[in-house]
């Protein structure tokens, strides 16, 4: 009997362990595979490649003219998909050290999804600009404060340090642009470092500033947007963060922006449960109107919950992940051309398509947003342009 219940508890573990533990080395081990056959060999580190785009380390030269794929090294960190506008304007902006090209975008951008997805980029691009800055060990630009009056007199080439925000919100502190993507970017600061001492103290002023952006547009909702992640990080009680969210809905119902940031407050992970967050994505994608991207909500809160093990190989072919997956491409494929939030859903529609085994599908993404990797899931990861490589390479190669 001993025995017997011996090879039982061995059978087990083998089963739920020891398997999955496998499967995901050999997954690892095929994605790796991937990721060489497009890009081999030890590449430049993080920092801006050719024409001030921010690439991630790791990718080789290999050429890429056969295949119609953009090389490992130029992938963009800040978008998720093209905005021509928007790229001319953070290379401007980074090479002259001048925010005034970004202030005229985002006063000309009145769609509250594109300007959200601008603020997000530019704040995005201001925070990587200062990470690569601090990282190579060069002194900071001394700054001055806002409000007090005094100028740099600096003559020097500009510094690549994110000044051009700083001097945004002390030259115009009553743009509401500038407002806007300082908030954001105090956000992505704090996000960077959640375990340090002052994170939130720099959320706390991301809310300050997020307030006075608020006051100075009351109908735009790109603010209270921003609040959607200091709520998480601050953790909000579920009564302030559901007033929160009428602020958001009353001003943009259908913002999908809105209900990706919002999403992760529900999650297990954060301060709601898995009930809670299927319930929200299920809730927003059934009062959806014709050409929303709402429908693709329910796939975020399947990622929002992916089990660290994976005990079914066959999971990504199951029910629950077939109808999200099934769901998002109804959305990508009905929602008016150019919605800047598509891109979004179609990287991960690409990482779910990919673990589905359905490659063709996911070849159908790769060529919607090649070029760009700031979304998740890659940016989940340490190396977003090498893991987003990998599995571009295995839906070009498998379709």
């Amino acid at each position: 009997m001993e025995a017997l219940l011996f090879l039982i508890a061995v059978t087990a573990i083998f089963g739920v362990v020891v398997m999955p533990a496998l499967r995901r080395r050999k997954e690892r081990q095929e994605l790796e595979r991937a990721a060489q056959q497009t890009a081999g060999g030890a590449g430049p580190g993080p920092g801006p490649g050719p024409g001030g785009r921010w690439r991630d380390g790791g990718a080789g030269e290999e050429p890429y003219h056969d295949t119609g794929l953009v090389p490992v090294d130029q992938l963009d960190l800040r978008l998720p998909g093209p905005d021509p506008e928007l790229v001319t304007t953070l290379e401007e902006v980074r090479r002259t050290q001048n925010w005034r090209p970004a202030g005229q975008l985002l006063a000309l951008t009145d769609d509250s999804e594109l300007r959200w997805q601008r603020v997000q980029s530019l704040a995005g691009a201001a925070a990587m600009e200062l990470a690569h800055w601090r990282a190579s060990g060069q002194p900071m630009e001394d700054a001055p404060a806002p409000g007090d009056g005094r100028l740099s007199l600096s003559k020097e080439a500009p510094r690549h340090d994110a000044g051009w925000l700083r001097r945004w919100r002390q030259e115009e502190p009553a743009d509401v642009g500038g407002a806007q993507v300082y908030a954001q970017f105090l956000v992505w600061q704090a996000m960077s470092d959640t375990g340090s001492a002052d994170h939130r103290i720099v959320l706390e002023e991301a809310r300050t500033v997020a307030g006075e952006a608020a006051r100075l547009a009351p109908s735009d909702p790109i603010p209270y947007i921003t609040e959607l992640f200091i709520a998480r990080g601050l953790s909000y009680r579920r009564a302030d963060f559901e007033s929160l969210w009428a602020n958001v809905t009353q001003r943009d119902p259908q913002h999908m922006g809105a209900h990706l940031a919002a999403l992760p407050y529900w999650a297990e992970k954060w301060h709601g449960s898995r009930q809670d967050a299927e319930g929200f994505a299920r809730s927003a994608a059934g009062a959806a109107p014709a050409g929303s991207l709402l429908p693709a909500l329910p796939l975020f809160a399947v990622y929002e919950h992916l089990p660290e093990v994976q005990l079914s190989a066959g999971m990504y072919q199951g029910a629950v992940i077939k109808d999200a997956i099934e769901a998002a491409q109804f959305a990508v494929n009905n929602v008016r051309p150019g919605h800047p939030v598509e891109a979004h859903v179609r990287h991960l529609l690409l990482c779910f398509l990919v673990r589905a085994e359905r490659y063709a599908e996911a070849a159908e993404q790769v060529r919607a947003v090649d070029g760009y990797v700031g979304a998740i899931p890659w940016v989940d990861g340490q190396h977003p342009a090498q893991e987003y490589a990998a599995y571009r390479a295995l839906a070009i190669t498998r379709q």
